[in-house]
């Protein structure tokens, strides 16, 4: 018999994280540990409240889902990279191993830099020292522009990667997109609102457009091709690792670019996906760079994600 063991954990952040949607303090998320009287197998999934869940509602889900479910969201997400773990375990083996992958390397992952002040994020970039940085947009065409040229002017060798989280109208997008290139910007993720996309299939793309919102599983990314020119896979949308991989494949197999990227969490729930993005175009894998301090045993962090231990996870 399988025991389950369900928390809600906060971890505080060393600053606070805003986007176009929200400002964090701290992150939520939702640990299963399952059980079989003598090994056990953990994950972590970060609830999205954009998608409708909730910790507790995750929580709840994770301790009647039934075993080898398989569906997106962060619960079945969880059920499924603790059974994985556990099954490592059992059987002594690494999940790579189970799954048919190679053997994983360290991953080089972007930066994120929270929306803030032109001047803020500049300082950020020119502390980062990364090659690949993430900026967070909010909307404001004219306060978004002046971001992109401060971080551009700050880290002018670094690549761009401009984040509106759904908050680009169609005439921002006008405005913005040509002199994106010239600012070194190689990828912009979801301008605009889910269902408010249509004008993607019509609109040039000066740099590649990237879905996030608007894809969670694999089924998602096929109607998606005329709109998009890449894809942001996250094992809390797609349902685990497992489920992460189909949707990466998916997007392989129409030509797109693909992303595997995180929520603001430990490394616990990184060390799945650090599987997945050794198949990606590009890893953002940085969420728990904004933590005070991360879990005890948790793989060097930095520019390069290392794959986790088989104690910790896998």
């Amino acid at each position: 018999m399988i025991e389950r063991h369900v928390s809600i954990e906060r971890w505080p952040l060393a600053a606070p994280f805003r986007t176009a949607r929200i400002e964090r303090t701290h992150t939520t998320v939702v640990v299963l540990h399952l059980r079989d009287g003598v090994h056990e197998g953990r994950a972590e999934h970060v609830p999205y409240e954009r998608y409708g869940e909730t910790p507790e509602g995750v929580a709840a889900a994770l301790r009647s889902l039934p075993l080898g479910t398989s569906r997106g969201g962060a619960a079945a997400g969880a059920l499924a990279d603790a059974w994985l773990d556990l099954t490592c375990k059992r059987q002594g083996r690494r999940a790579h191993e189970l799954l048919g992958l190679p053997a994983p390397r360290p991953v080089a992952t972007l930066q994120s830099l929270g929306a803030d002040t032109p001047e803020a994020m500049a300082d950020a970039a020119r502390r980062t020292h990364r090659p690949v940085l993430k900026l967070k947009a909010s909307g404001d065409a004219a306060l978004d522009l002046a971001r992109i040229e401060a971080v551009h002017a700050a880290a002018p060798h670094a690549r761009l990667v401009v984040d509106a989280n759904e908050s680009w109208s169609e005439a921002t997008y006008q405005r913005l997109t040509p002199r994106l290139p010239a600012l070194g910007v190689v990828w912009l993720e979801q301008p605009f609102p889910v269902g408010d996309d249509a004008a993607l299939s019509r609109l040039p793309h000066p740099v590649p457009v990237c879905a996030d919102e608007s894809v969670h599983v694999a089924s998602d990314v096929a109607a998606l091709r005329d709109r998009y020119d890449a894809v942001n896979v996250k094992l809390g949308k797609s349902g685990g690792l497992v489920g992460a991989l189909a949707t990466l494949d998916a997007g392989r197999r129409l030509g797109m670019r693909v992303m595997v990227g995180c929520m603001v969490s430990t490394s616990l729930a990184l060390a799945p996906a650090v599987l997945a993005a050794q198949r990606a175009d590009l890893a953002d894998l940085d969420g728990s760079s904004f933590l005070r301090r991360d879990r005890v045993g948790a793989p060097t962090s930095g520019r390069w994600v290392v794959p986790a231990t088989s104690s910790f996870w896998g």
